[in-house]
């Protein structure tokens, strides 16, 4: 006999399951990444809330549903819900190690076991806010170098396959010898015309396999060594790096973590392998008794005398936390004034390339036409 349900009670039905469209959603949120620009939003209102008086829970509720970023609101709601039982926001944090990274969740730990919450994601927010701009410039600068070199190799490859062919194609109906650059003009459009995919395909794969190069350890060392050697590029490298390291161990004595695992942490925030190195060399030698000014005075290729005898002073009156801060603002001047300045100095650059491939292009085609004229 079927047995009837008390009125109270209500069946229990299986959740519905997502469309084909939502699967699709979900396996792309997987590969998806949470923009800068949704750090910022976050850690900005979720200290104004938080100032307000607004409990740390609803405040992250309120955010999730605030976030235009599909997985960065999943990730905010699991976050408020590991909240809402009990668990610390430190620790709610840390199964999202790769989306907040390792200086956000120390420097928010540190801020809850001080009591500081409020302040610590002030300084996170002057943090994130100060390395966005920071990338954003350089961006910005290399945007046109970038474009100016594509849409050189795109005319380059249009006049070798299409108006070249037209142009030398009258010089084969005559037997005169013609020159060097001419034959070597040819030989160049014509294999391009004929072997165009192979090339495409060719370039495409020795892209690939130089990308997975430099995902190896190896390779990486190869890459950021040749990279600080750069004539100009080199130097742009160091100062981000620098100003990195300074805003960096800054921001994290203030919410007085301990120096050892400040220097752990930066070499996690820059980019360069050699710098993460010598800050995790640094960190053993402090842990041993070492000064910072001497464990970095033994890196002069990356550290300049000048970070040297700030650090130096900064450790001797015991303000290393504010001549850092001042530090980190020289060097993202500096960075600042050279991306404004790098169009200027690569803009010269460009035109003589330019002018030197279309002027050896005009004299392989220029130089046989006077040949054969005189020939006639």
């Amino acid at each position: 006999m079927p047995v009837n349900l008390p009125q109270n009670q209500t069946e229990i039905t299986e959740a519905p399951r997502p469309s084909a469209l939502g699967k699709i959603n979900l396996f792309l949120q997987k590969f998806s990444t949470v923009p800068i620009s949704e750090k910022l939003f976050f850690v900005q209102y979720l200290g104004i809330m938080l100032k307000a008086g607004i409990s740390l829970s609803v405040a992250l509720k309120t955010l999730a549903k605030q976030t235009a970023n599909k997985k960065f609101s999943k990730i905010i709601s699991d976050v408020s819900r590991n909240v809402e039982k009990g668990v610390s926001f430190t620790e709610s944090l840390r199964p999202h190690e790769k989306i907040f990274g390792l200086l956000f969740i120390n420097m928010i730990e540190s801020g809850e076991i001080s009591g500081k919450l409020e302040e610590t994601l002030k300084r996170l927010y002057i943090q994130f806010k100060k390395n966005h701009e920071l990338v954003a410039k350089v961006r910005g600068a290399l945007t046109y170098p970038i474009v100016i070199l594509a849409a050189m190799g795109g005319i380059g490859v249009f006049m070798m396959m299409v108006v070249v062919p037209k142009i030398t194609g009258m010089f084969k109906d005559f037997n005169a010898e013609l020159p060097l650059a001419t034959k070597i003009l040819i030989k160049f459009s014509d294999s391009l015309i004929s072997h165009g995919p192979f090339y495409l395909i060719g370039s495409v794969i020795g892209a690939l396999i130089l990308v997975q190069l430099c995902r190896t350890a190896k390779g990486r060392y190869l890459l950021h060594g040749l990279l600080l050697k750069l004539p100009i590029f080199g130097k742009i490298i160091k100062k981000i790096n620098l100003a990195r390291f300074a805003r960096t161990i800054s921001s994290l004595l203030k919410t007085d973590i301990m120096i050892i695992k400040c220097f752990q942490i930066t070499s996690s925030v820059l980019g360069n392998v050699y710098y993460r190195d010598a800050l995790m060399e640094m960190s053993g030698r402090i842990k041993k008794g070492g000064t910072i000014s001497q464990s970095i005075a033994d890196y002069k290729k990356l550290f300049p005398p000048v970070v040297e005898q700030i650090v130096s002073v900064g450790e001797e009156t015991g303000e290393l936390d504010y001549v850092l801060e001042e530090l980190a603002e020289f060097y993202e001047g500096e960075v600042d004034q050279t991306m404004n300045n790098l169009p200027a100095i690569i803009e010269p650059v460009l035109i003589l390339t330019l002018g030197l491939v279309v002027g050896a292009m005009a004299v392989a085609i220029i130089m046989p036409m006077y040949s054969l004229t005189s020939a006639i």
